[in-house]
C-alpha cells in the first residue's frame, strides 16, 4: 500500500498526540481577535480521518470568533502539542459523522457549527 503525504503527516499527529478516531478532551489556543494574546480553552475535541474538528450549537464563544478571526490554532493533548489551521467544515455528512463521534446521545442530532482543524506539519 502506497501512503500519501497527507496519510503520513496524520498518522504522525496521531503517533505524537496519542490519539485515536474519538472524542477526546483538548486545550484549544486561538489569538484573540481584540488583543492579539493568545486565548486557551478546555473543550471536547473529535480526531477523524486526520483532523480535529470543534463544534458549537450557536456562533457566540470567544474561540469560534478567534477562528473566523485569525485560522491558526494550537491543540494540545496530555502536554504535546499540535498547530493547525482552523476553518468552517460546510459538509452536512461530515457534521453528522462528527455529532456522532463527539456525542452519543441525543445531541449528535442537533444543528452545530463544525471547525475543521488541518494539523500543520513541524
Amino acid at each position: 500500500m502506497i501512503k500519501t503525504y497527507e496519510s503520513i503527516i496524520q498518522y504522525s499527529v496521531a503517533l505524537k498526540l496519542k490519539v485515536k478516531e474519538k472524542s477526546f478532551i483538548a486545550s484549544l489556543t486561538t489569538i484573540g481577535r481584540k488583543t492579539g494574546r493568545e486565548h486557551k480553552v478546555h473543550l471536547r475535541l473529535v480526531f477523524y480521518n486526520g483532523k480535529f474538528y470543534a463544534s458549537r450549537r450557536n456562533p457566540e464563544s470567544d474561540w469560534l470568533k478567534n477562528i473566523l478571526k485569525n485560522p491558526c490554532v494550537s491543540i494540545e493533548v496530555d502536554g504535546k502539542n499540535v498547530r493547525g489551521k482552523a476553518s468552517i467544515a460546510k459538509d452536512e455528512e461530515l457534521r453528522r459523522k462528527v455529532s456522532s463521534l463527539k456525542y452519543g446521545d441525543e445531541r449528535a442530532y442537533m444543528e452545530r457549527i463544525i471547525v475543521e482543524i488541518i494539523p500543520e506539519t513541524d
